[in-house]
């Protein structure tokens, strides 16, 4: 007797191959791993990311009330918040305020040099420069060849003009890293003293090392325009108009040098550039004024010379400008109001007081127009042109010989500094045989 197949026997062969069929396709799920604990932050520094962030994103109303949150939480044991509290006071012009911020961090780290620094500069910003002298001083010896110290403690012995040591700090400043500012201030330390020469060599070794600083390159300019050499000054007033069309220092020397050469209407182009950055500006508006001077355009010249006067009512320039255009408009009431407040700006300048003697005369005052050019001589002794307006005063009030006389100094001195003005040498060339005549 056959027995017969169990069929569960079959069955059962097939679920085995689907079990494992699906075992395959089932992901093999990983064990998990136990939950790190992140470490608690000391409760002083909890709040120090969000300080940071929202400083560095500018949003300061935000940022200050974190930083007394934080300040109160911590009874004012968060050196962060307070360093933090002290750059937002600094810039909100609240100066002494950030002193006190900076002054509390550094008493939690007195070994910090950003602290340090920090109030060095709040102190330097105060005016009180040698109380920041010693604080950089203090500094000095946690980092000694920091440049950014010895750059401050040199701008600060220059406040207190001594001058010696400030150049050793901006030499040893330099010596450790080659800084605009530090050049900067070292020529201008040079110029400070009178020293041109050696401002000039400063200046020239700063451009070599930063050629495309257009601040550099400006000053650099200025002071060959100063020392006369107008080839030079004008190639490098172009060179930092090329790296910054609006560097207003560059655009006004560039001009005057254009505008002593009589082109006008290029200086006028140049000084538009100017306006447009810095419309404030007295000494761009007299210039401004004297270019239309010098097209004739007398009533636009006096309305630019009024701004310039505006703008800065103790420039003794825009005064002396004044008083020029409104003598040369017959305005003498006018002219010696301006000549008069110019002499007081600047009593040492002696064409102010020909200028005065001018518009005495036109005033119908000789006794005193006659004080005004002994004084402008007396100043000025080989001023042709004081000896040529004092002949013709004198000649005019019947006083011939006396004429004659300043005539005579006149032509002395006109021929040793070989003047050719054409107005002048017209003016003479009428006058001449008259004053000589009377003579």
């Amino acid at each position: 007797m056959t027995e017969r197949p169990e069929t569960n026997d079959m069955y059962g062969d097939q679920s085995d191959e689907e079990d494992v069929k699906v075992a395959a396709q089932e992901p093999i799920k990983p064990a998990p791993l136990p939950k790190a604990k992140l470490p608690d932050l000391p409760i002083i520094e909890k709040n120090n990311w969000l300080i940071h962030m929202l400083f560095i994103n500018k949003e300061f109303e935000k940022c200050k009330q974190v930083i007394r949150e934080q300040i109160e939480m911590t009874e004012r044991t968060c050196e962060y918040a307070l360093y933090v509290q002290g750059m937002i006071q600094r810039n909100e012009a609240m100066i002494q305020e950030s002193l006190e911020s900076f002054q509390a961090a550094a008493m939690l780290n007195p070994n910090s040099l950003e602290n340090l620094k920090q109030v060095g500069r709040s102190l330097y910003l105060l005016g009180r420069h040698k109380a920041a002298l010693d604080i950089y001083a203090e500094a000095a010896k946690l980092a000694p060849q920091d440049p950014e110290l010895l750059h401050n403690q040199g701008v600060c012995l220059v406040y207190l003009n001594d001058y010696s040591k400030a150049e050793e700090c901006f030499k040893k400043a330099l010596g450790v890293q080659k800084t605009e500012h530090s050049y900067s201030q070292l020529g201008k330390m040079h110029i400070l003293r009178g020293d041109k020469e050696g401002a000039l060599a400063i200046y020239k070794k700063a451009v070599e090392n930063f050629p495309e600083n257009s601040e550099l390159l400006s000053v650099l300019g200025l002071l060959y325009l100063q020392m006369g050499d107008t080839q030079r000054a004008f190639e490098h007033l172009g060179n930092a108009m090329t790296y910054d069309p609006q560097n207003t220092k560059a655009i006004m020397g560039a001009g005057s040098i254009i505008q002593d050469h009589g082109d006008f209407d290029v200086a006028l182009t140049k000084y538009r550039v100017a306006a447009s950055v810095t419309p404030e500006s007295h000494a761009l508006w007299n210039n401004i004024g004297m270019c239309f001077f010098g097209k004739k355009k007398y009533v636009a010249a006096i309305s630019c010379l009024k701004r310039a006067h505006y703008l800065s009512p103790f420039e003794w320039r825009t005064c002396y400008n004044l008083g020029l255009a409104h003598l040369t408009m017959h305005q003498y009431a006018s002219a010696f109001h301006f000549i008069s407040a110019a002499i007081n700006l600047k009593p040492k300048f002696a064409p102010l007081f020909m200028l005065l003697g001018v518009a005495l005369t036109h005033l119908d005052d000789p006794s005193n127009a006659k004080q005004a050019y002994e004084q402008a001589i007396s100043i000025e002794v080989d001023s042709p042109m004081t000896y040529l307006n004092y002949a013709i005063m004198l000649f005019n009030t019947g006083e011939k010989s006396h004429a004659a006389a300043q005539y005579a100094k006149f032509e002395m001195y006109h021929q040793k500094k070989a003047l050719n003005d054409p107005d002048v040498n017209a003016l003479v060339a009428k006058l001449g045989p008259i004053l000589h005549m009377g003579s």
